[in-house]
This record gives C-alpha cells, structure tokens and sequence, in this order.
C-alpha cells in the first residue's frame, strides 16, 4: 500500500517528490547512521514522505527526543500524522523546509541536533534549493545535516552552505544513493 501511494504522488507531483519507490530500508539504516541518538534532544526530518526514515529515528530515538517532521505533500502529511497522533514527542507540520527556523520559532524550539533530509535537490527549483539549505544552515549551528542524493551532482551546490562534507554510496536502493553527511561545527558523531 505505502508503495502504491508513494507511485501515485509521484506522479502527480514529480519534481517535490523525486524517486518513483520509497527509499529502501539499507538507505534509511544508512541515513541514521552518523547520529548519536544517545545525546541527541532534537532531531527534525524534512521531507519524510511515507516514513522510511522515519521509522528507522524512531526504532532508536530516546522518548524524550523531539521528532520534527516537515512534510509539503498534503497525502504524505496526513499519513505521518494519522500515523504519529499517539506519539507526544512527534511534531508533523504540513509546509515547506523552506521555513524550518519559523516553525522552530514557533515551537520554542531552540537547537537542533540533526536535521535528516529526503529532498530531491536535483529536481528543485535552484532558488527554493537555496532557501532551504540557508534555513537548515541558520537553524542548526553546530549540529549536523544527513542528506542523500540519487547522483553527486548537487554536492558542490551544498558545499556552498556546509563546508564539511562526506559521502557514501548506497548500492541496495532503487535507484542506488549517496548518503551525504554535513557539518557546520563540531558534532559527536557515533
């Protein structure tokens, strides 16, 4: 069913939803992978979609970390809140990363620890690309932003906003990704 939805929003919606399947479960454990769930209080994710990653923080966030979904497809949204409406520590806002540090504000939220992202950069508008990778940079100050992309070919385009980056490729994905890992400042990584 999940992959049946993700193939209909993808269809209606191919630049903002950017893959025709749900990320598998080899890229999510990846894209997990570099935070330390241990110390970490606030954890956003922009882009969830259906929850691949979402359910792999969850499996290993502690109860009192603070789970920030921001998800712009209005089907996803509803879904992740249906699914989360029994978790206190689950926040899912329908809207766009672009206003990440809004709705920080707004949620008295003060530092962020890691913020995971599925957002297709390839296929963005350069422009809404720009306000979201300078949201996530004025937001997280010394934490750490998780990304994957389906090619590196947007790799430099986030270099412009983190200085710091590493990449691995996941083979087991469809199609297969690389997992960037970036960094403002110093982070305690696991």
């Amino acid at each position: 069913m999940q992959f049946i939805t993700f193939l209909t929003e993808f269809i209606k919606h191919p630049k903002t939803i950017g893959a025709i399947s749900p990320s598998s479960k080899k890229l999510a454990k990846k894209m997990v992978e570099a935070i330390y769930f241990e110390d970490a209080q606030c954890i956003v994710e922009l882009g969830p979609g259906t929850g691949s990653f979402t359910k792999e923080i969850m499996k290993r966030k502690k109860q009192s970390t603070k789970l920030i979904l921001i998800e712009n497809n209005e089907i996803f949204c509803e879904k992740l809140r249906d699914q989360f409406k029994h978790e206190p520590s689950v926040f899912v806002i329908h809207g766009s990363a672009e206003d990440l540090c809004m709705y920080l504000s707004a949620l008295n939220i003060e530092k962020i620890d890691y913020i995971v992202s599925g957002l297709p950069f390839t296929s963005l508008d350069p422009a809404v690309s720009s306000r979201i990778l300078r949201n996530v940079k004025d937001c997280l100050e010394e934490g750490k932003f998780i990304t994957f992309q389906y090619s590196l070919v947007k790799k430099s385009f986030i270099q412009n906003y983190f200085e710091d980056i590493s990449h691995e490729k996941v083979w087991i994905n469809i199609p297969p990704a690389y997992v960037l890992s970036c960094k403002l400042g110093n982070v305690r990584t696991s």
